[in-house]
């Protein structure tokens, strides 16, 4: 161990996004002793995202922009996402707990606003830090629950949101006494008696110069990832060459372990293992999302649950005009209602279509949507819609000229209009249940279609992540083993365990699972130390 660091902590926690640091802030706030491992430099995929945190109940922005909702309303939408994957009981204390969560990140530096952006966005402009996240406003998701906007996004500018709240994570969990050891790399959990009792890893010494060589080439190698994949890969090699030549090995005594490193969406293997159909989704994350935390926690007995479970975002909007046309499979038939979330849209896409999709617009609804590109994009967003509206679409005067352009049925995509357009013109509604104020109707030639499908592109690709990991007792965040036991001192959180979000994803469900399952692990962790001391 560096000198200044100690061989023996309360809790030891692996992996330094906003779970691991929710889980430190924690457990220090009850008085433990912690010490943070962490793969990288800290900040993981929480400070590549976009800094939303799903929350609500009745938040003060929910309040101030006209949506005083219950935390009953919250949970009868969610228990529609959840499907399970966590009991009733867990979910009713995420939500009952969402207001005071919030008021907690606050409380350590975090800040957020109430100016709602009303019109269906994948993430919203600089004007706007409070949206409709995920499904709330489409059907069937509607008839469960009254429609509330529970995106609450760090103020920052751009996609800095997600490193901002981060930032003010790690800077509370620092003034806290929390001890931060980068470029850690866990490799195997201490047992004694069958009980964890700390971690073995290798490190990169405080002040050795590889730490600033690393540094520089991670930063663009993590960025680069997600945006450029074979870049960021060779970036990533470079910067795994320089650790590997300084790493030492090391091993830390704690009453308990607290997982948080990460689902395992770079790993193809593992990917490809448990998710073959989403072997075409880019990874969005980091290089350390390798599964390495779950792998760790089976090593000490643990089971896993919903592996198979990924997400994958093809978003249709911004502009928020492109959900207004159809979309449809090689067979002309439609996916599903344009206005669910990309995520929710892309598994009907995905699984039902076999990734194949198109989006078909009119004469009307494009010169509408290349009219919104200015006021309701951010920088990245227009990056990936220009190409589109330039050059990456198809267009003919005919529905039937554009099914063959496309190579999709020209019956199929026929009837499918006739009957959206029959439904908004009779009355009666879209029969895919689209909301009734995006639905428009395609009869204004020339017709223009883009081409939905999960595929490997530079400009336009499908990014997603894993959702399964390691099962956890809900009142805890122990880690549980095949029989259904709790395993002593051993916890998992974020995307290392199954959450909220291990069945579907919408924006910002990821943070607040993760800061809501740190939060808790870190609390039960020091508050059975506290206990122990006691007896």
């Amino acid at each position: 161990m560096p000198s200044h660091l100690p061989t023996d902590y309360d809790v030891v926690v692996v992996g330094f996004g906003d779970a691991g640091a929710s889980a430190a802030i924690a457990a220090a706030e009850n008085g433990a002793s912690v010490l943070v491992l962490d793969r990288g430099h800290g900040g993981g995929a929480s400070a590549l995202s976009g800094g939303v945190v799903y929350a609500g109940g009745g938040t003060p922005y929910q309040k101030a922009a006209g949506h005083d909702e219950t935390p009953e309303n919250m949970f009868n939408y969610l228990q529609q996402e959840v499907h399970g994957v966590v009991d009733d009981e867990t979910l009713r204390t995420f939500c009952e707990g969402s207001v005071d969560r919030l008021a907690w990140l606050e409380k350590h530096g975090a800040r957020f606003d109430s100016s709602l952006c009303e019109y269906k966005t994948s993430y919203p402009t600089d004007a706007h830090y409070l949206y409709y996240s995920g499904n709330e406003k489409a059907y069937p998701y509607n008839l469960h629950a009254d429609p509330a906007p529970r995106g609450h996004r760090q103020v920052a500018p751009g996609m800095s949101s997600g490193a901002v709240l981060w930032g003010h994570l790690r800077d509370a969990a620092k003034r806290l006494g929390v001890d931060f050891q980068p470029l850690s790399r866990v490799d195997e959990l201490l047992m004694e008696d069958g009980q964890v009792r700390g971690v073995r890893y290798r490190t990169v010494p405080e002040g050795s110069a590889a730490v600033g060589r690393h540094r520089s080439v991670a930063k663009w190698g993590a960025k680069l990832g997600n945006w450029v994949p074979p870049v960021g890969r060779r970036l990533n090699g470079v910067a795994d060459s320089v650790w590997e030549r300084a790493a030492e090995r090391r091993t830390v005594r704690a009453g308990s372990v607290v997982l948080a490193a990460g689902g395992f969406v770079f790993n193809r293997d593992m990917v490809r293992e448990h998710g073959p159909e989403y072997d075409l989704v880019s990874p969005l994350g980091t290089e350390g999302d390798d599964g390495t935390g779950i792998r760790l926690g089976q090593s000490a007995g643990g089971s896993v649950a919903h592996m198979e479970r990924m997400t994958a975002w093809r978003f249709m909007s911004p502009p928020s005009a492109m959900i207004e046309g159809v979309s449809v499979g090689v067979n002309g038939r439609r996916i599903a209602n344009e206005d669910l979330y990309g995520a929710t849209h892309s598994e009907v896409l995905i699984h039902e279509f076999g990734g194949r999709g198109f989006l078909i617009v009119d004469a009307a609804i494009w010169k509408k949507a290349k009219g919104q590109i200015k006021e309701q994009t951010q920088p990245f967003q227009k990056a990936q819609l220009l190409p589109l509206f330039a050059t990456g679409h198809k267009k003919a005067d005919t529905l039937e000229g554009l099914a063959d352009k496309l190579g999709i049925s020209a019956t199929g995509l026929r009837e499918t209009v006739d009957a959206y357009n029959a439904g908004i013109a009779s009355g009666e509604g879209d029969p895919a249940h689209k909301a009734p104020n995006l639905c428009t109707p395609l009869t204004q030639g020339p017709f223009y279609g883009i081409d939905i499908s999960v595929r490997p592109s530079m400009s336009y690709f499908v990014p997603g992540l894993t959702l399964g990991g390691l099962r956890v007792e809900g009142s805890t965040g122990l880690v549980l083993d095949e029989g259904g036991s709790p395993i002593p001192n051993l916890y998992a959180a974020g995307r290392n365990a199954v959450g909220i979000c291990s069945n579907s994803y919408v924006s910002g469900l990821a943070l607040a699972d993760g800061i809501f399952s740190g939060k808790r692990a870190g609390e039960h962790a020091a508050s059975t130390l506290a206990a122990g001391r006691q007896s």
